[in-house]
């Protein structure tokens, strides 16, 4: 099983009743796993969030990531973060979070990719395929072409985020990505199970 194939990143804006709905009826859809994330700086609304969801997502297998915060993963005992560049060191974060826990790492630039399998981490997230704006401060936009050598130079799982839609999954699919990473497009649809539903079969 591939736990990476739809990873749900959760939408910051939506209040805790929303939020615990979407992932709910996504979960229902067949997202693989979620990573719950929170822009604000507030640890305790940090916390409230990602237990909301660890209820949810109980007895179900689908692994529960935090996004940033080390401090907030464990706390809550979560099945792992996802840090970005600005974040707390891999090394640092995995001897925090021991062995068995999952940790990904966002990589922006073909340096920090060269760099990545040395690392102490499980999965990268490649950021960002392609414009997005749930992220205005990216710099790079890796491409088709970009994730394809990506995958070329990195024996780590690679999940494809940043503005990935269903207009582009066969294509991104195609190059052999390990899972998709979306926020919107279950986020905000109008029923998540259905999307992530859809979004799974068109990624065959």
């Amino acid at each position: 099983m591939n736990a990476y194939r739809l990873y749900l990143v959760t939408d910051d804006q939506q209040d805790l009743a929303t939020l615990t709905e979407v992932v709910s009826k996504a979960v229902a859809g067949g997202v693989t796993m979620v990573q719950v994330r929170e822009k604000h700086g507030d640890v305790r609304a940090f916390i409230e969030r990602a237990l909301a969801v660890k209820k949810v997502l109980q007895g179900t297998g689908i692994p529960l990531i935090i996004n940033d915060r080390v401090d907030v993963s464990l706390a809550v005992d979560a099945d792992g973060v996802h840090l970005g560049q600005s974040d707390m060191p891999a090394k640092i974060a995995r001897q925090l979070i021991g062995p068995d826990k999952i940790l990904g790492l966002s990589i922006e630039t073909q340096e920090q990719l060269a760099a990545a399998d040395a690392l102490p981490i499980d999965y990268i997230g490649l950021s960002a395929i392609f414009a997005t704006p749930t992220k205005t401060n990216t710099k790079h936009h890796w491409g088709i072409d970009g994730l394809k050598s990506a995958l070329k130079v990195t024996s780590l799982p690679i999940v494809a985020i940043g503005g990935i839609h269903e207009g582009n999954i066969p294509e991104l699919c195609s190059t052999g990505v390990h899972g998709l990473a979306l926020v919107s497009a279950i986020c905000s649809a109008d029923d998540p199970k259905a999307a992530a539903a859809h979004l799974l079969e068109l990624m065959g």
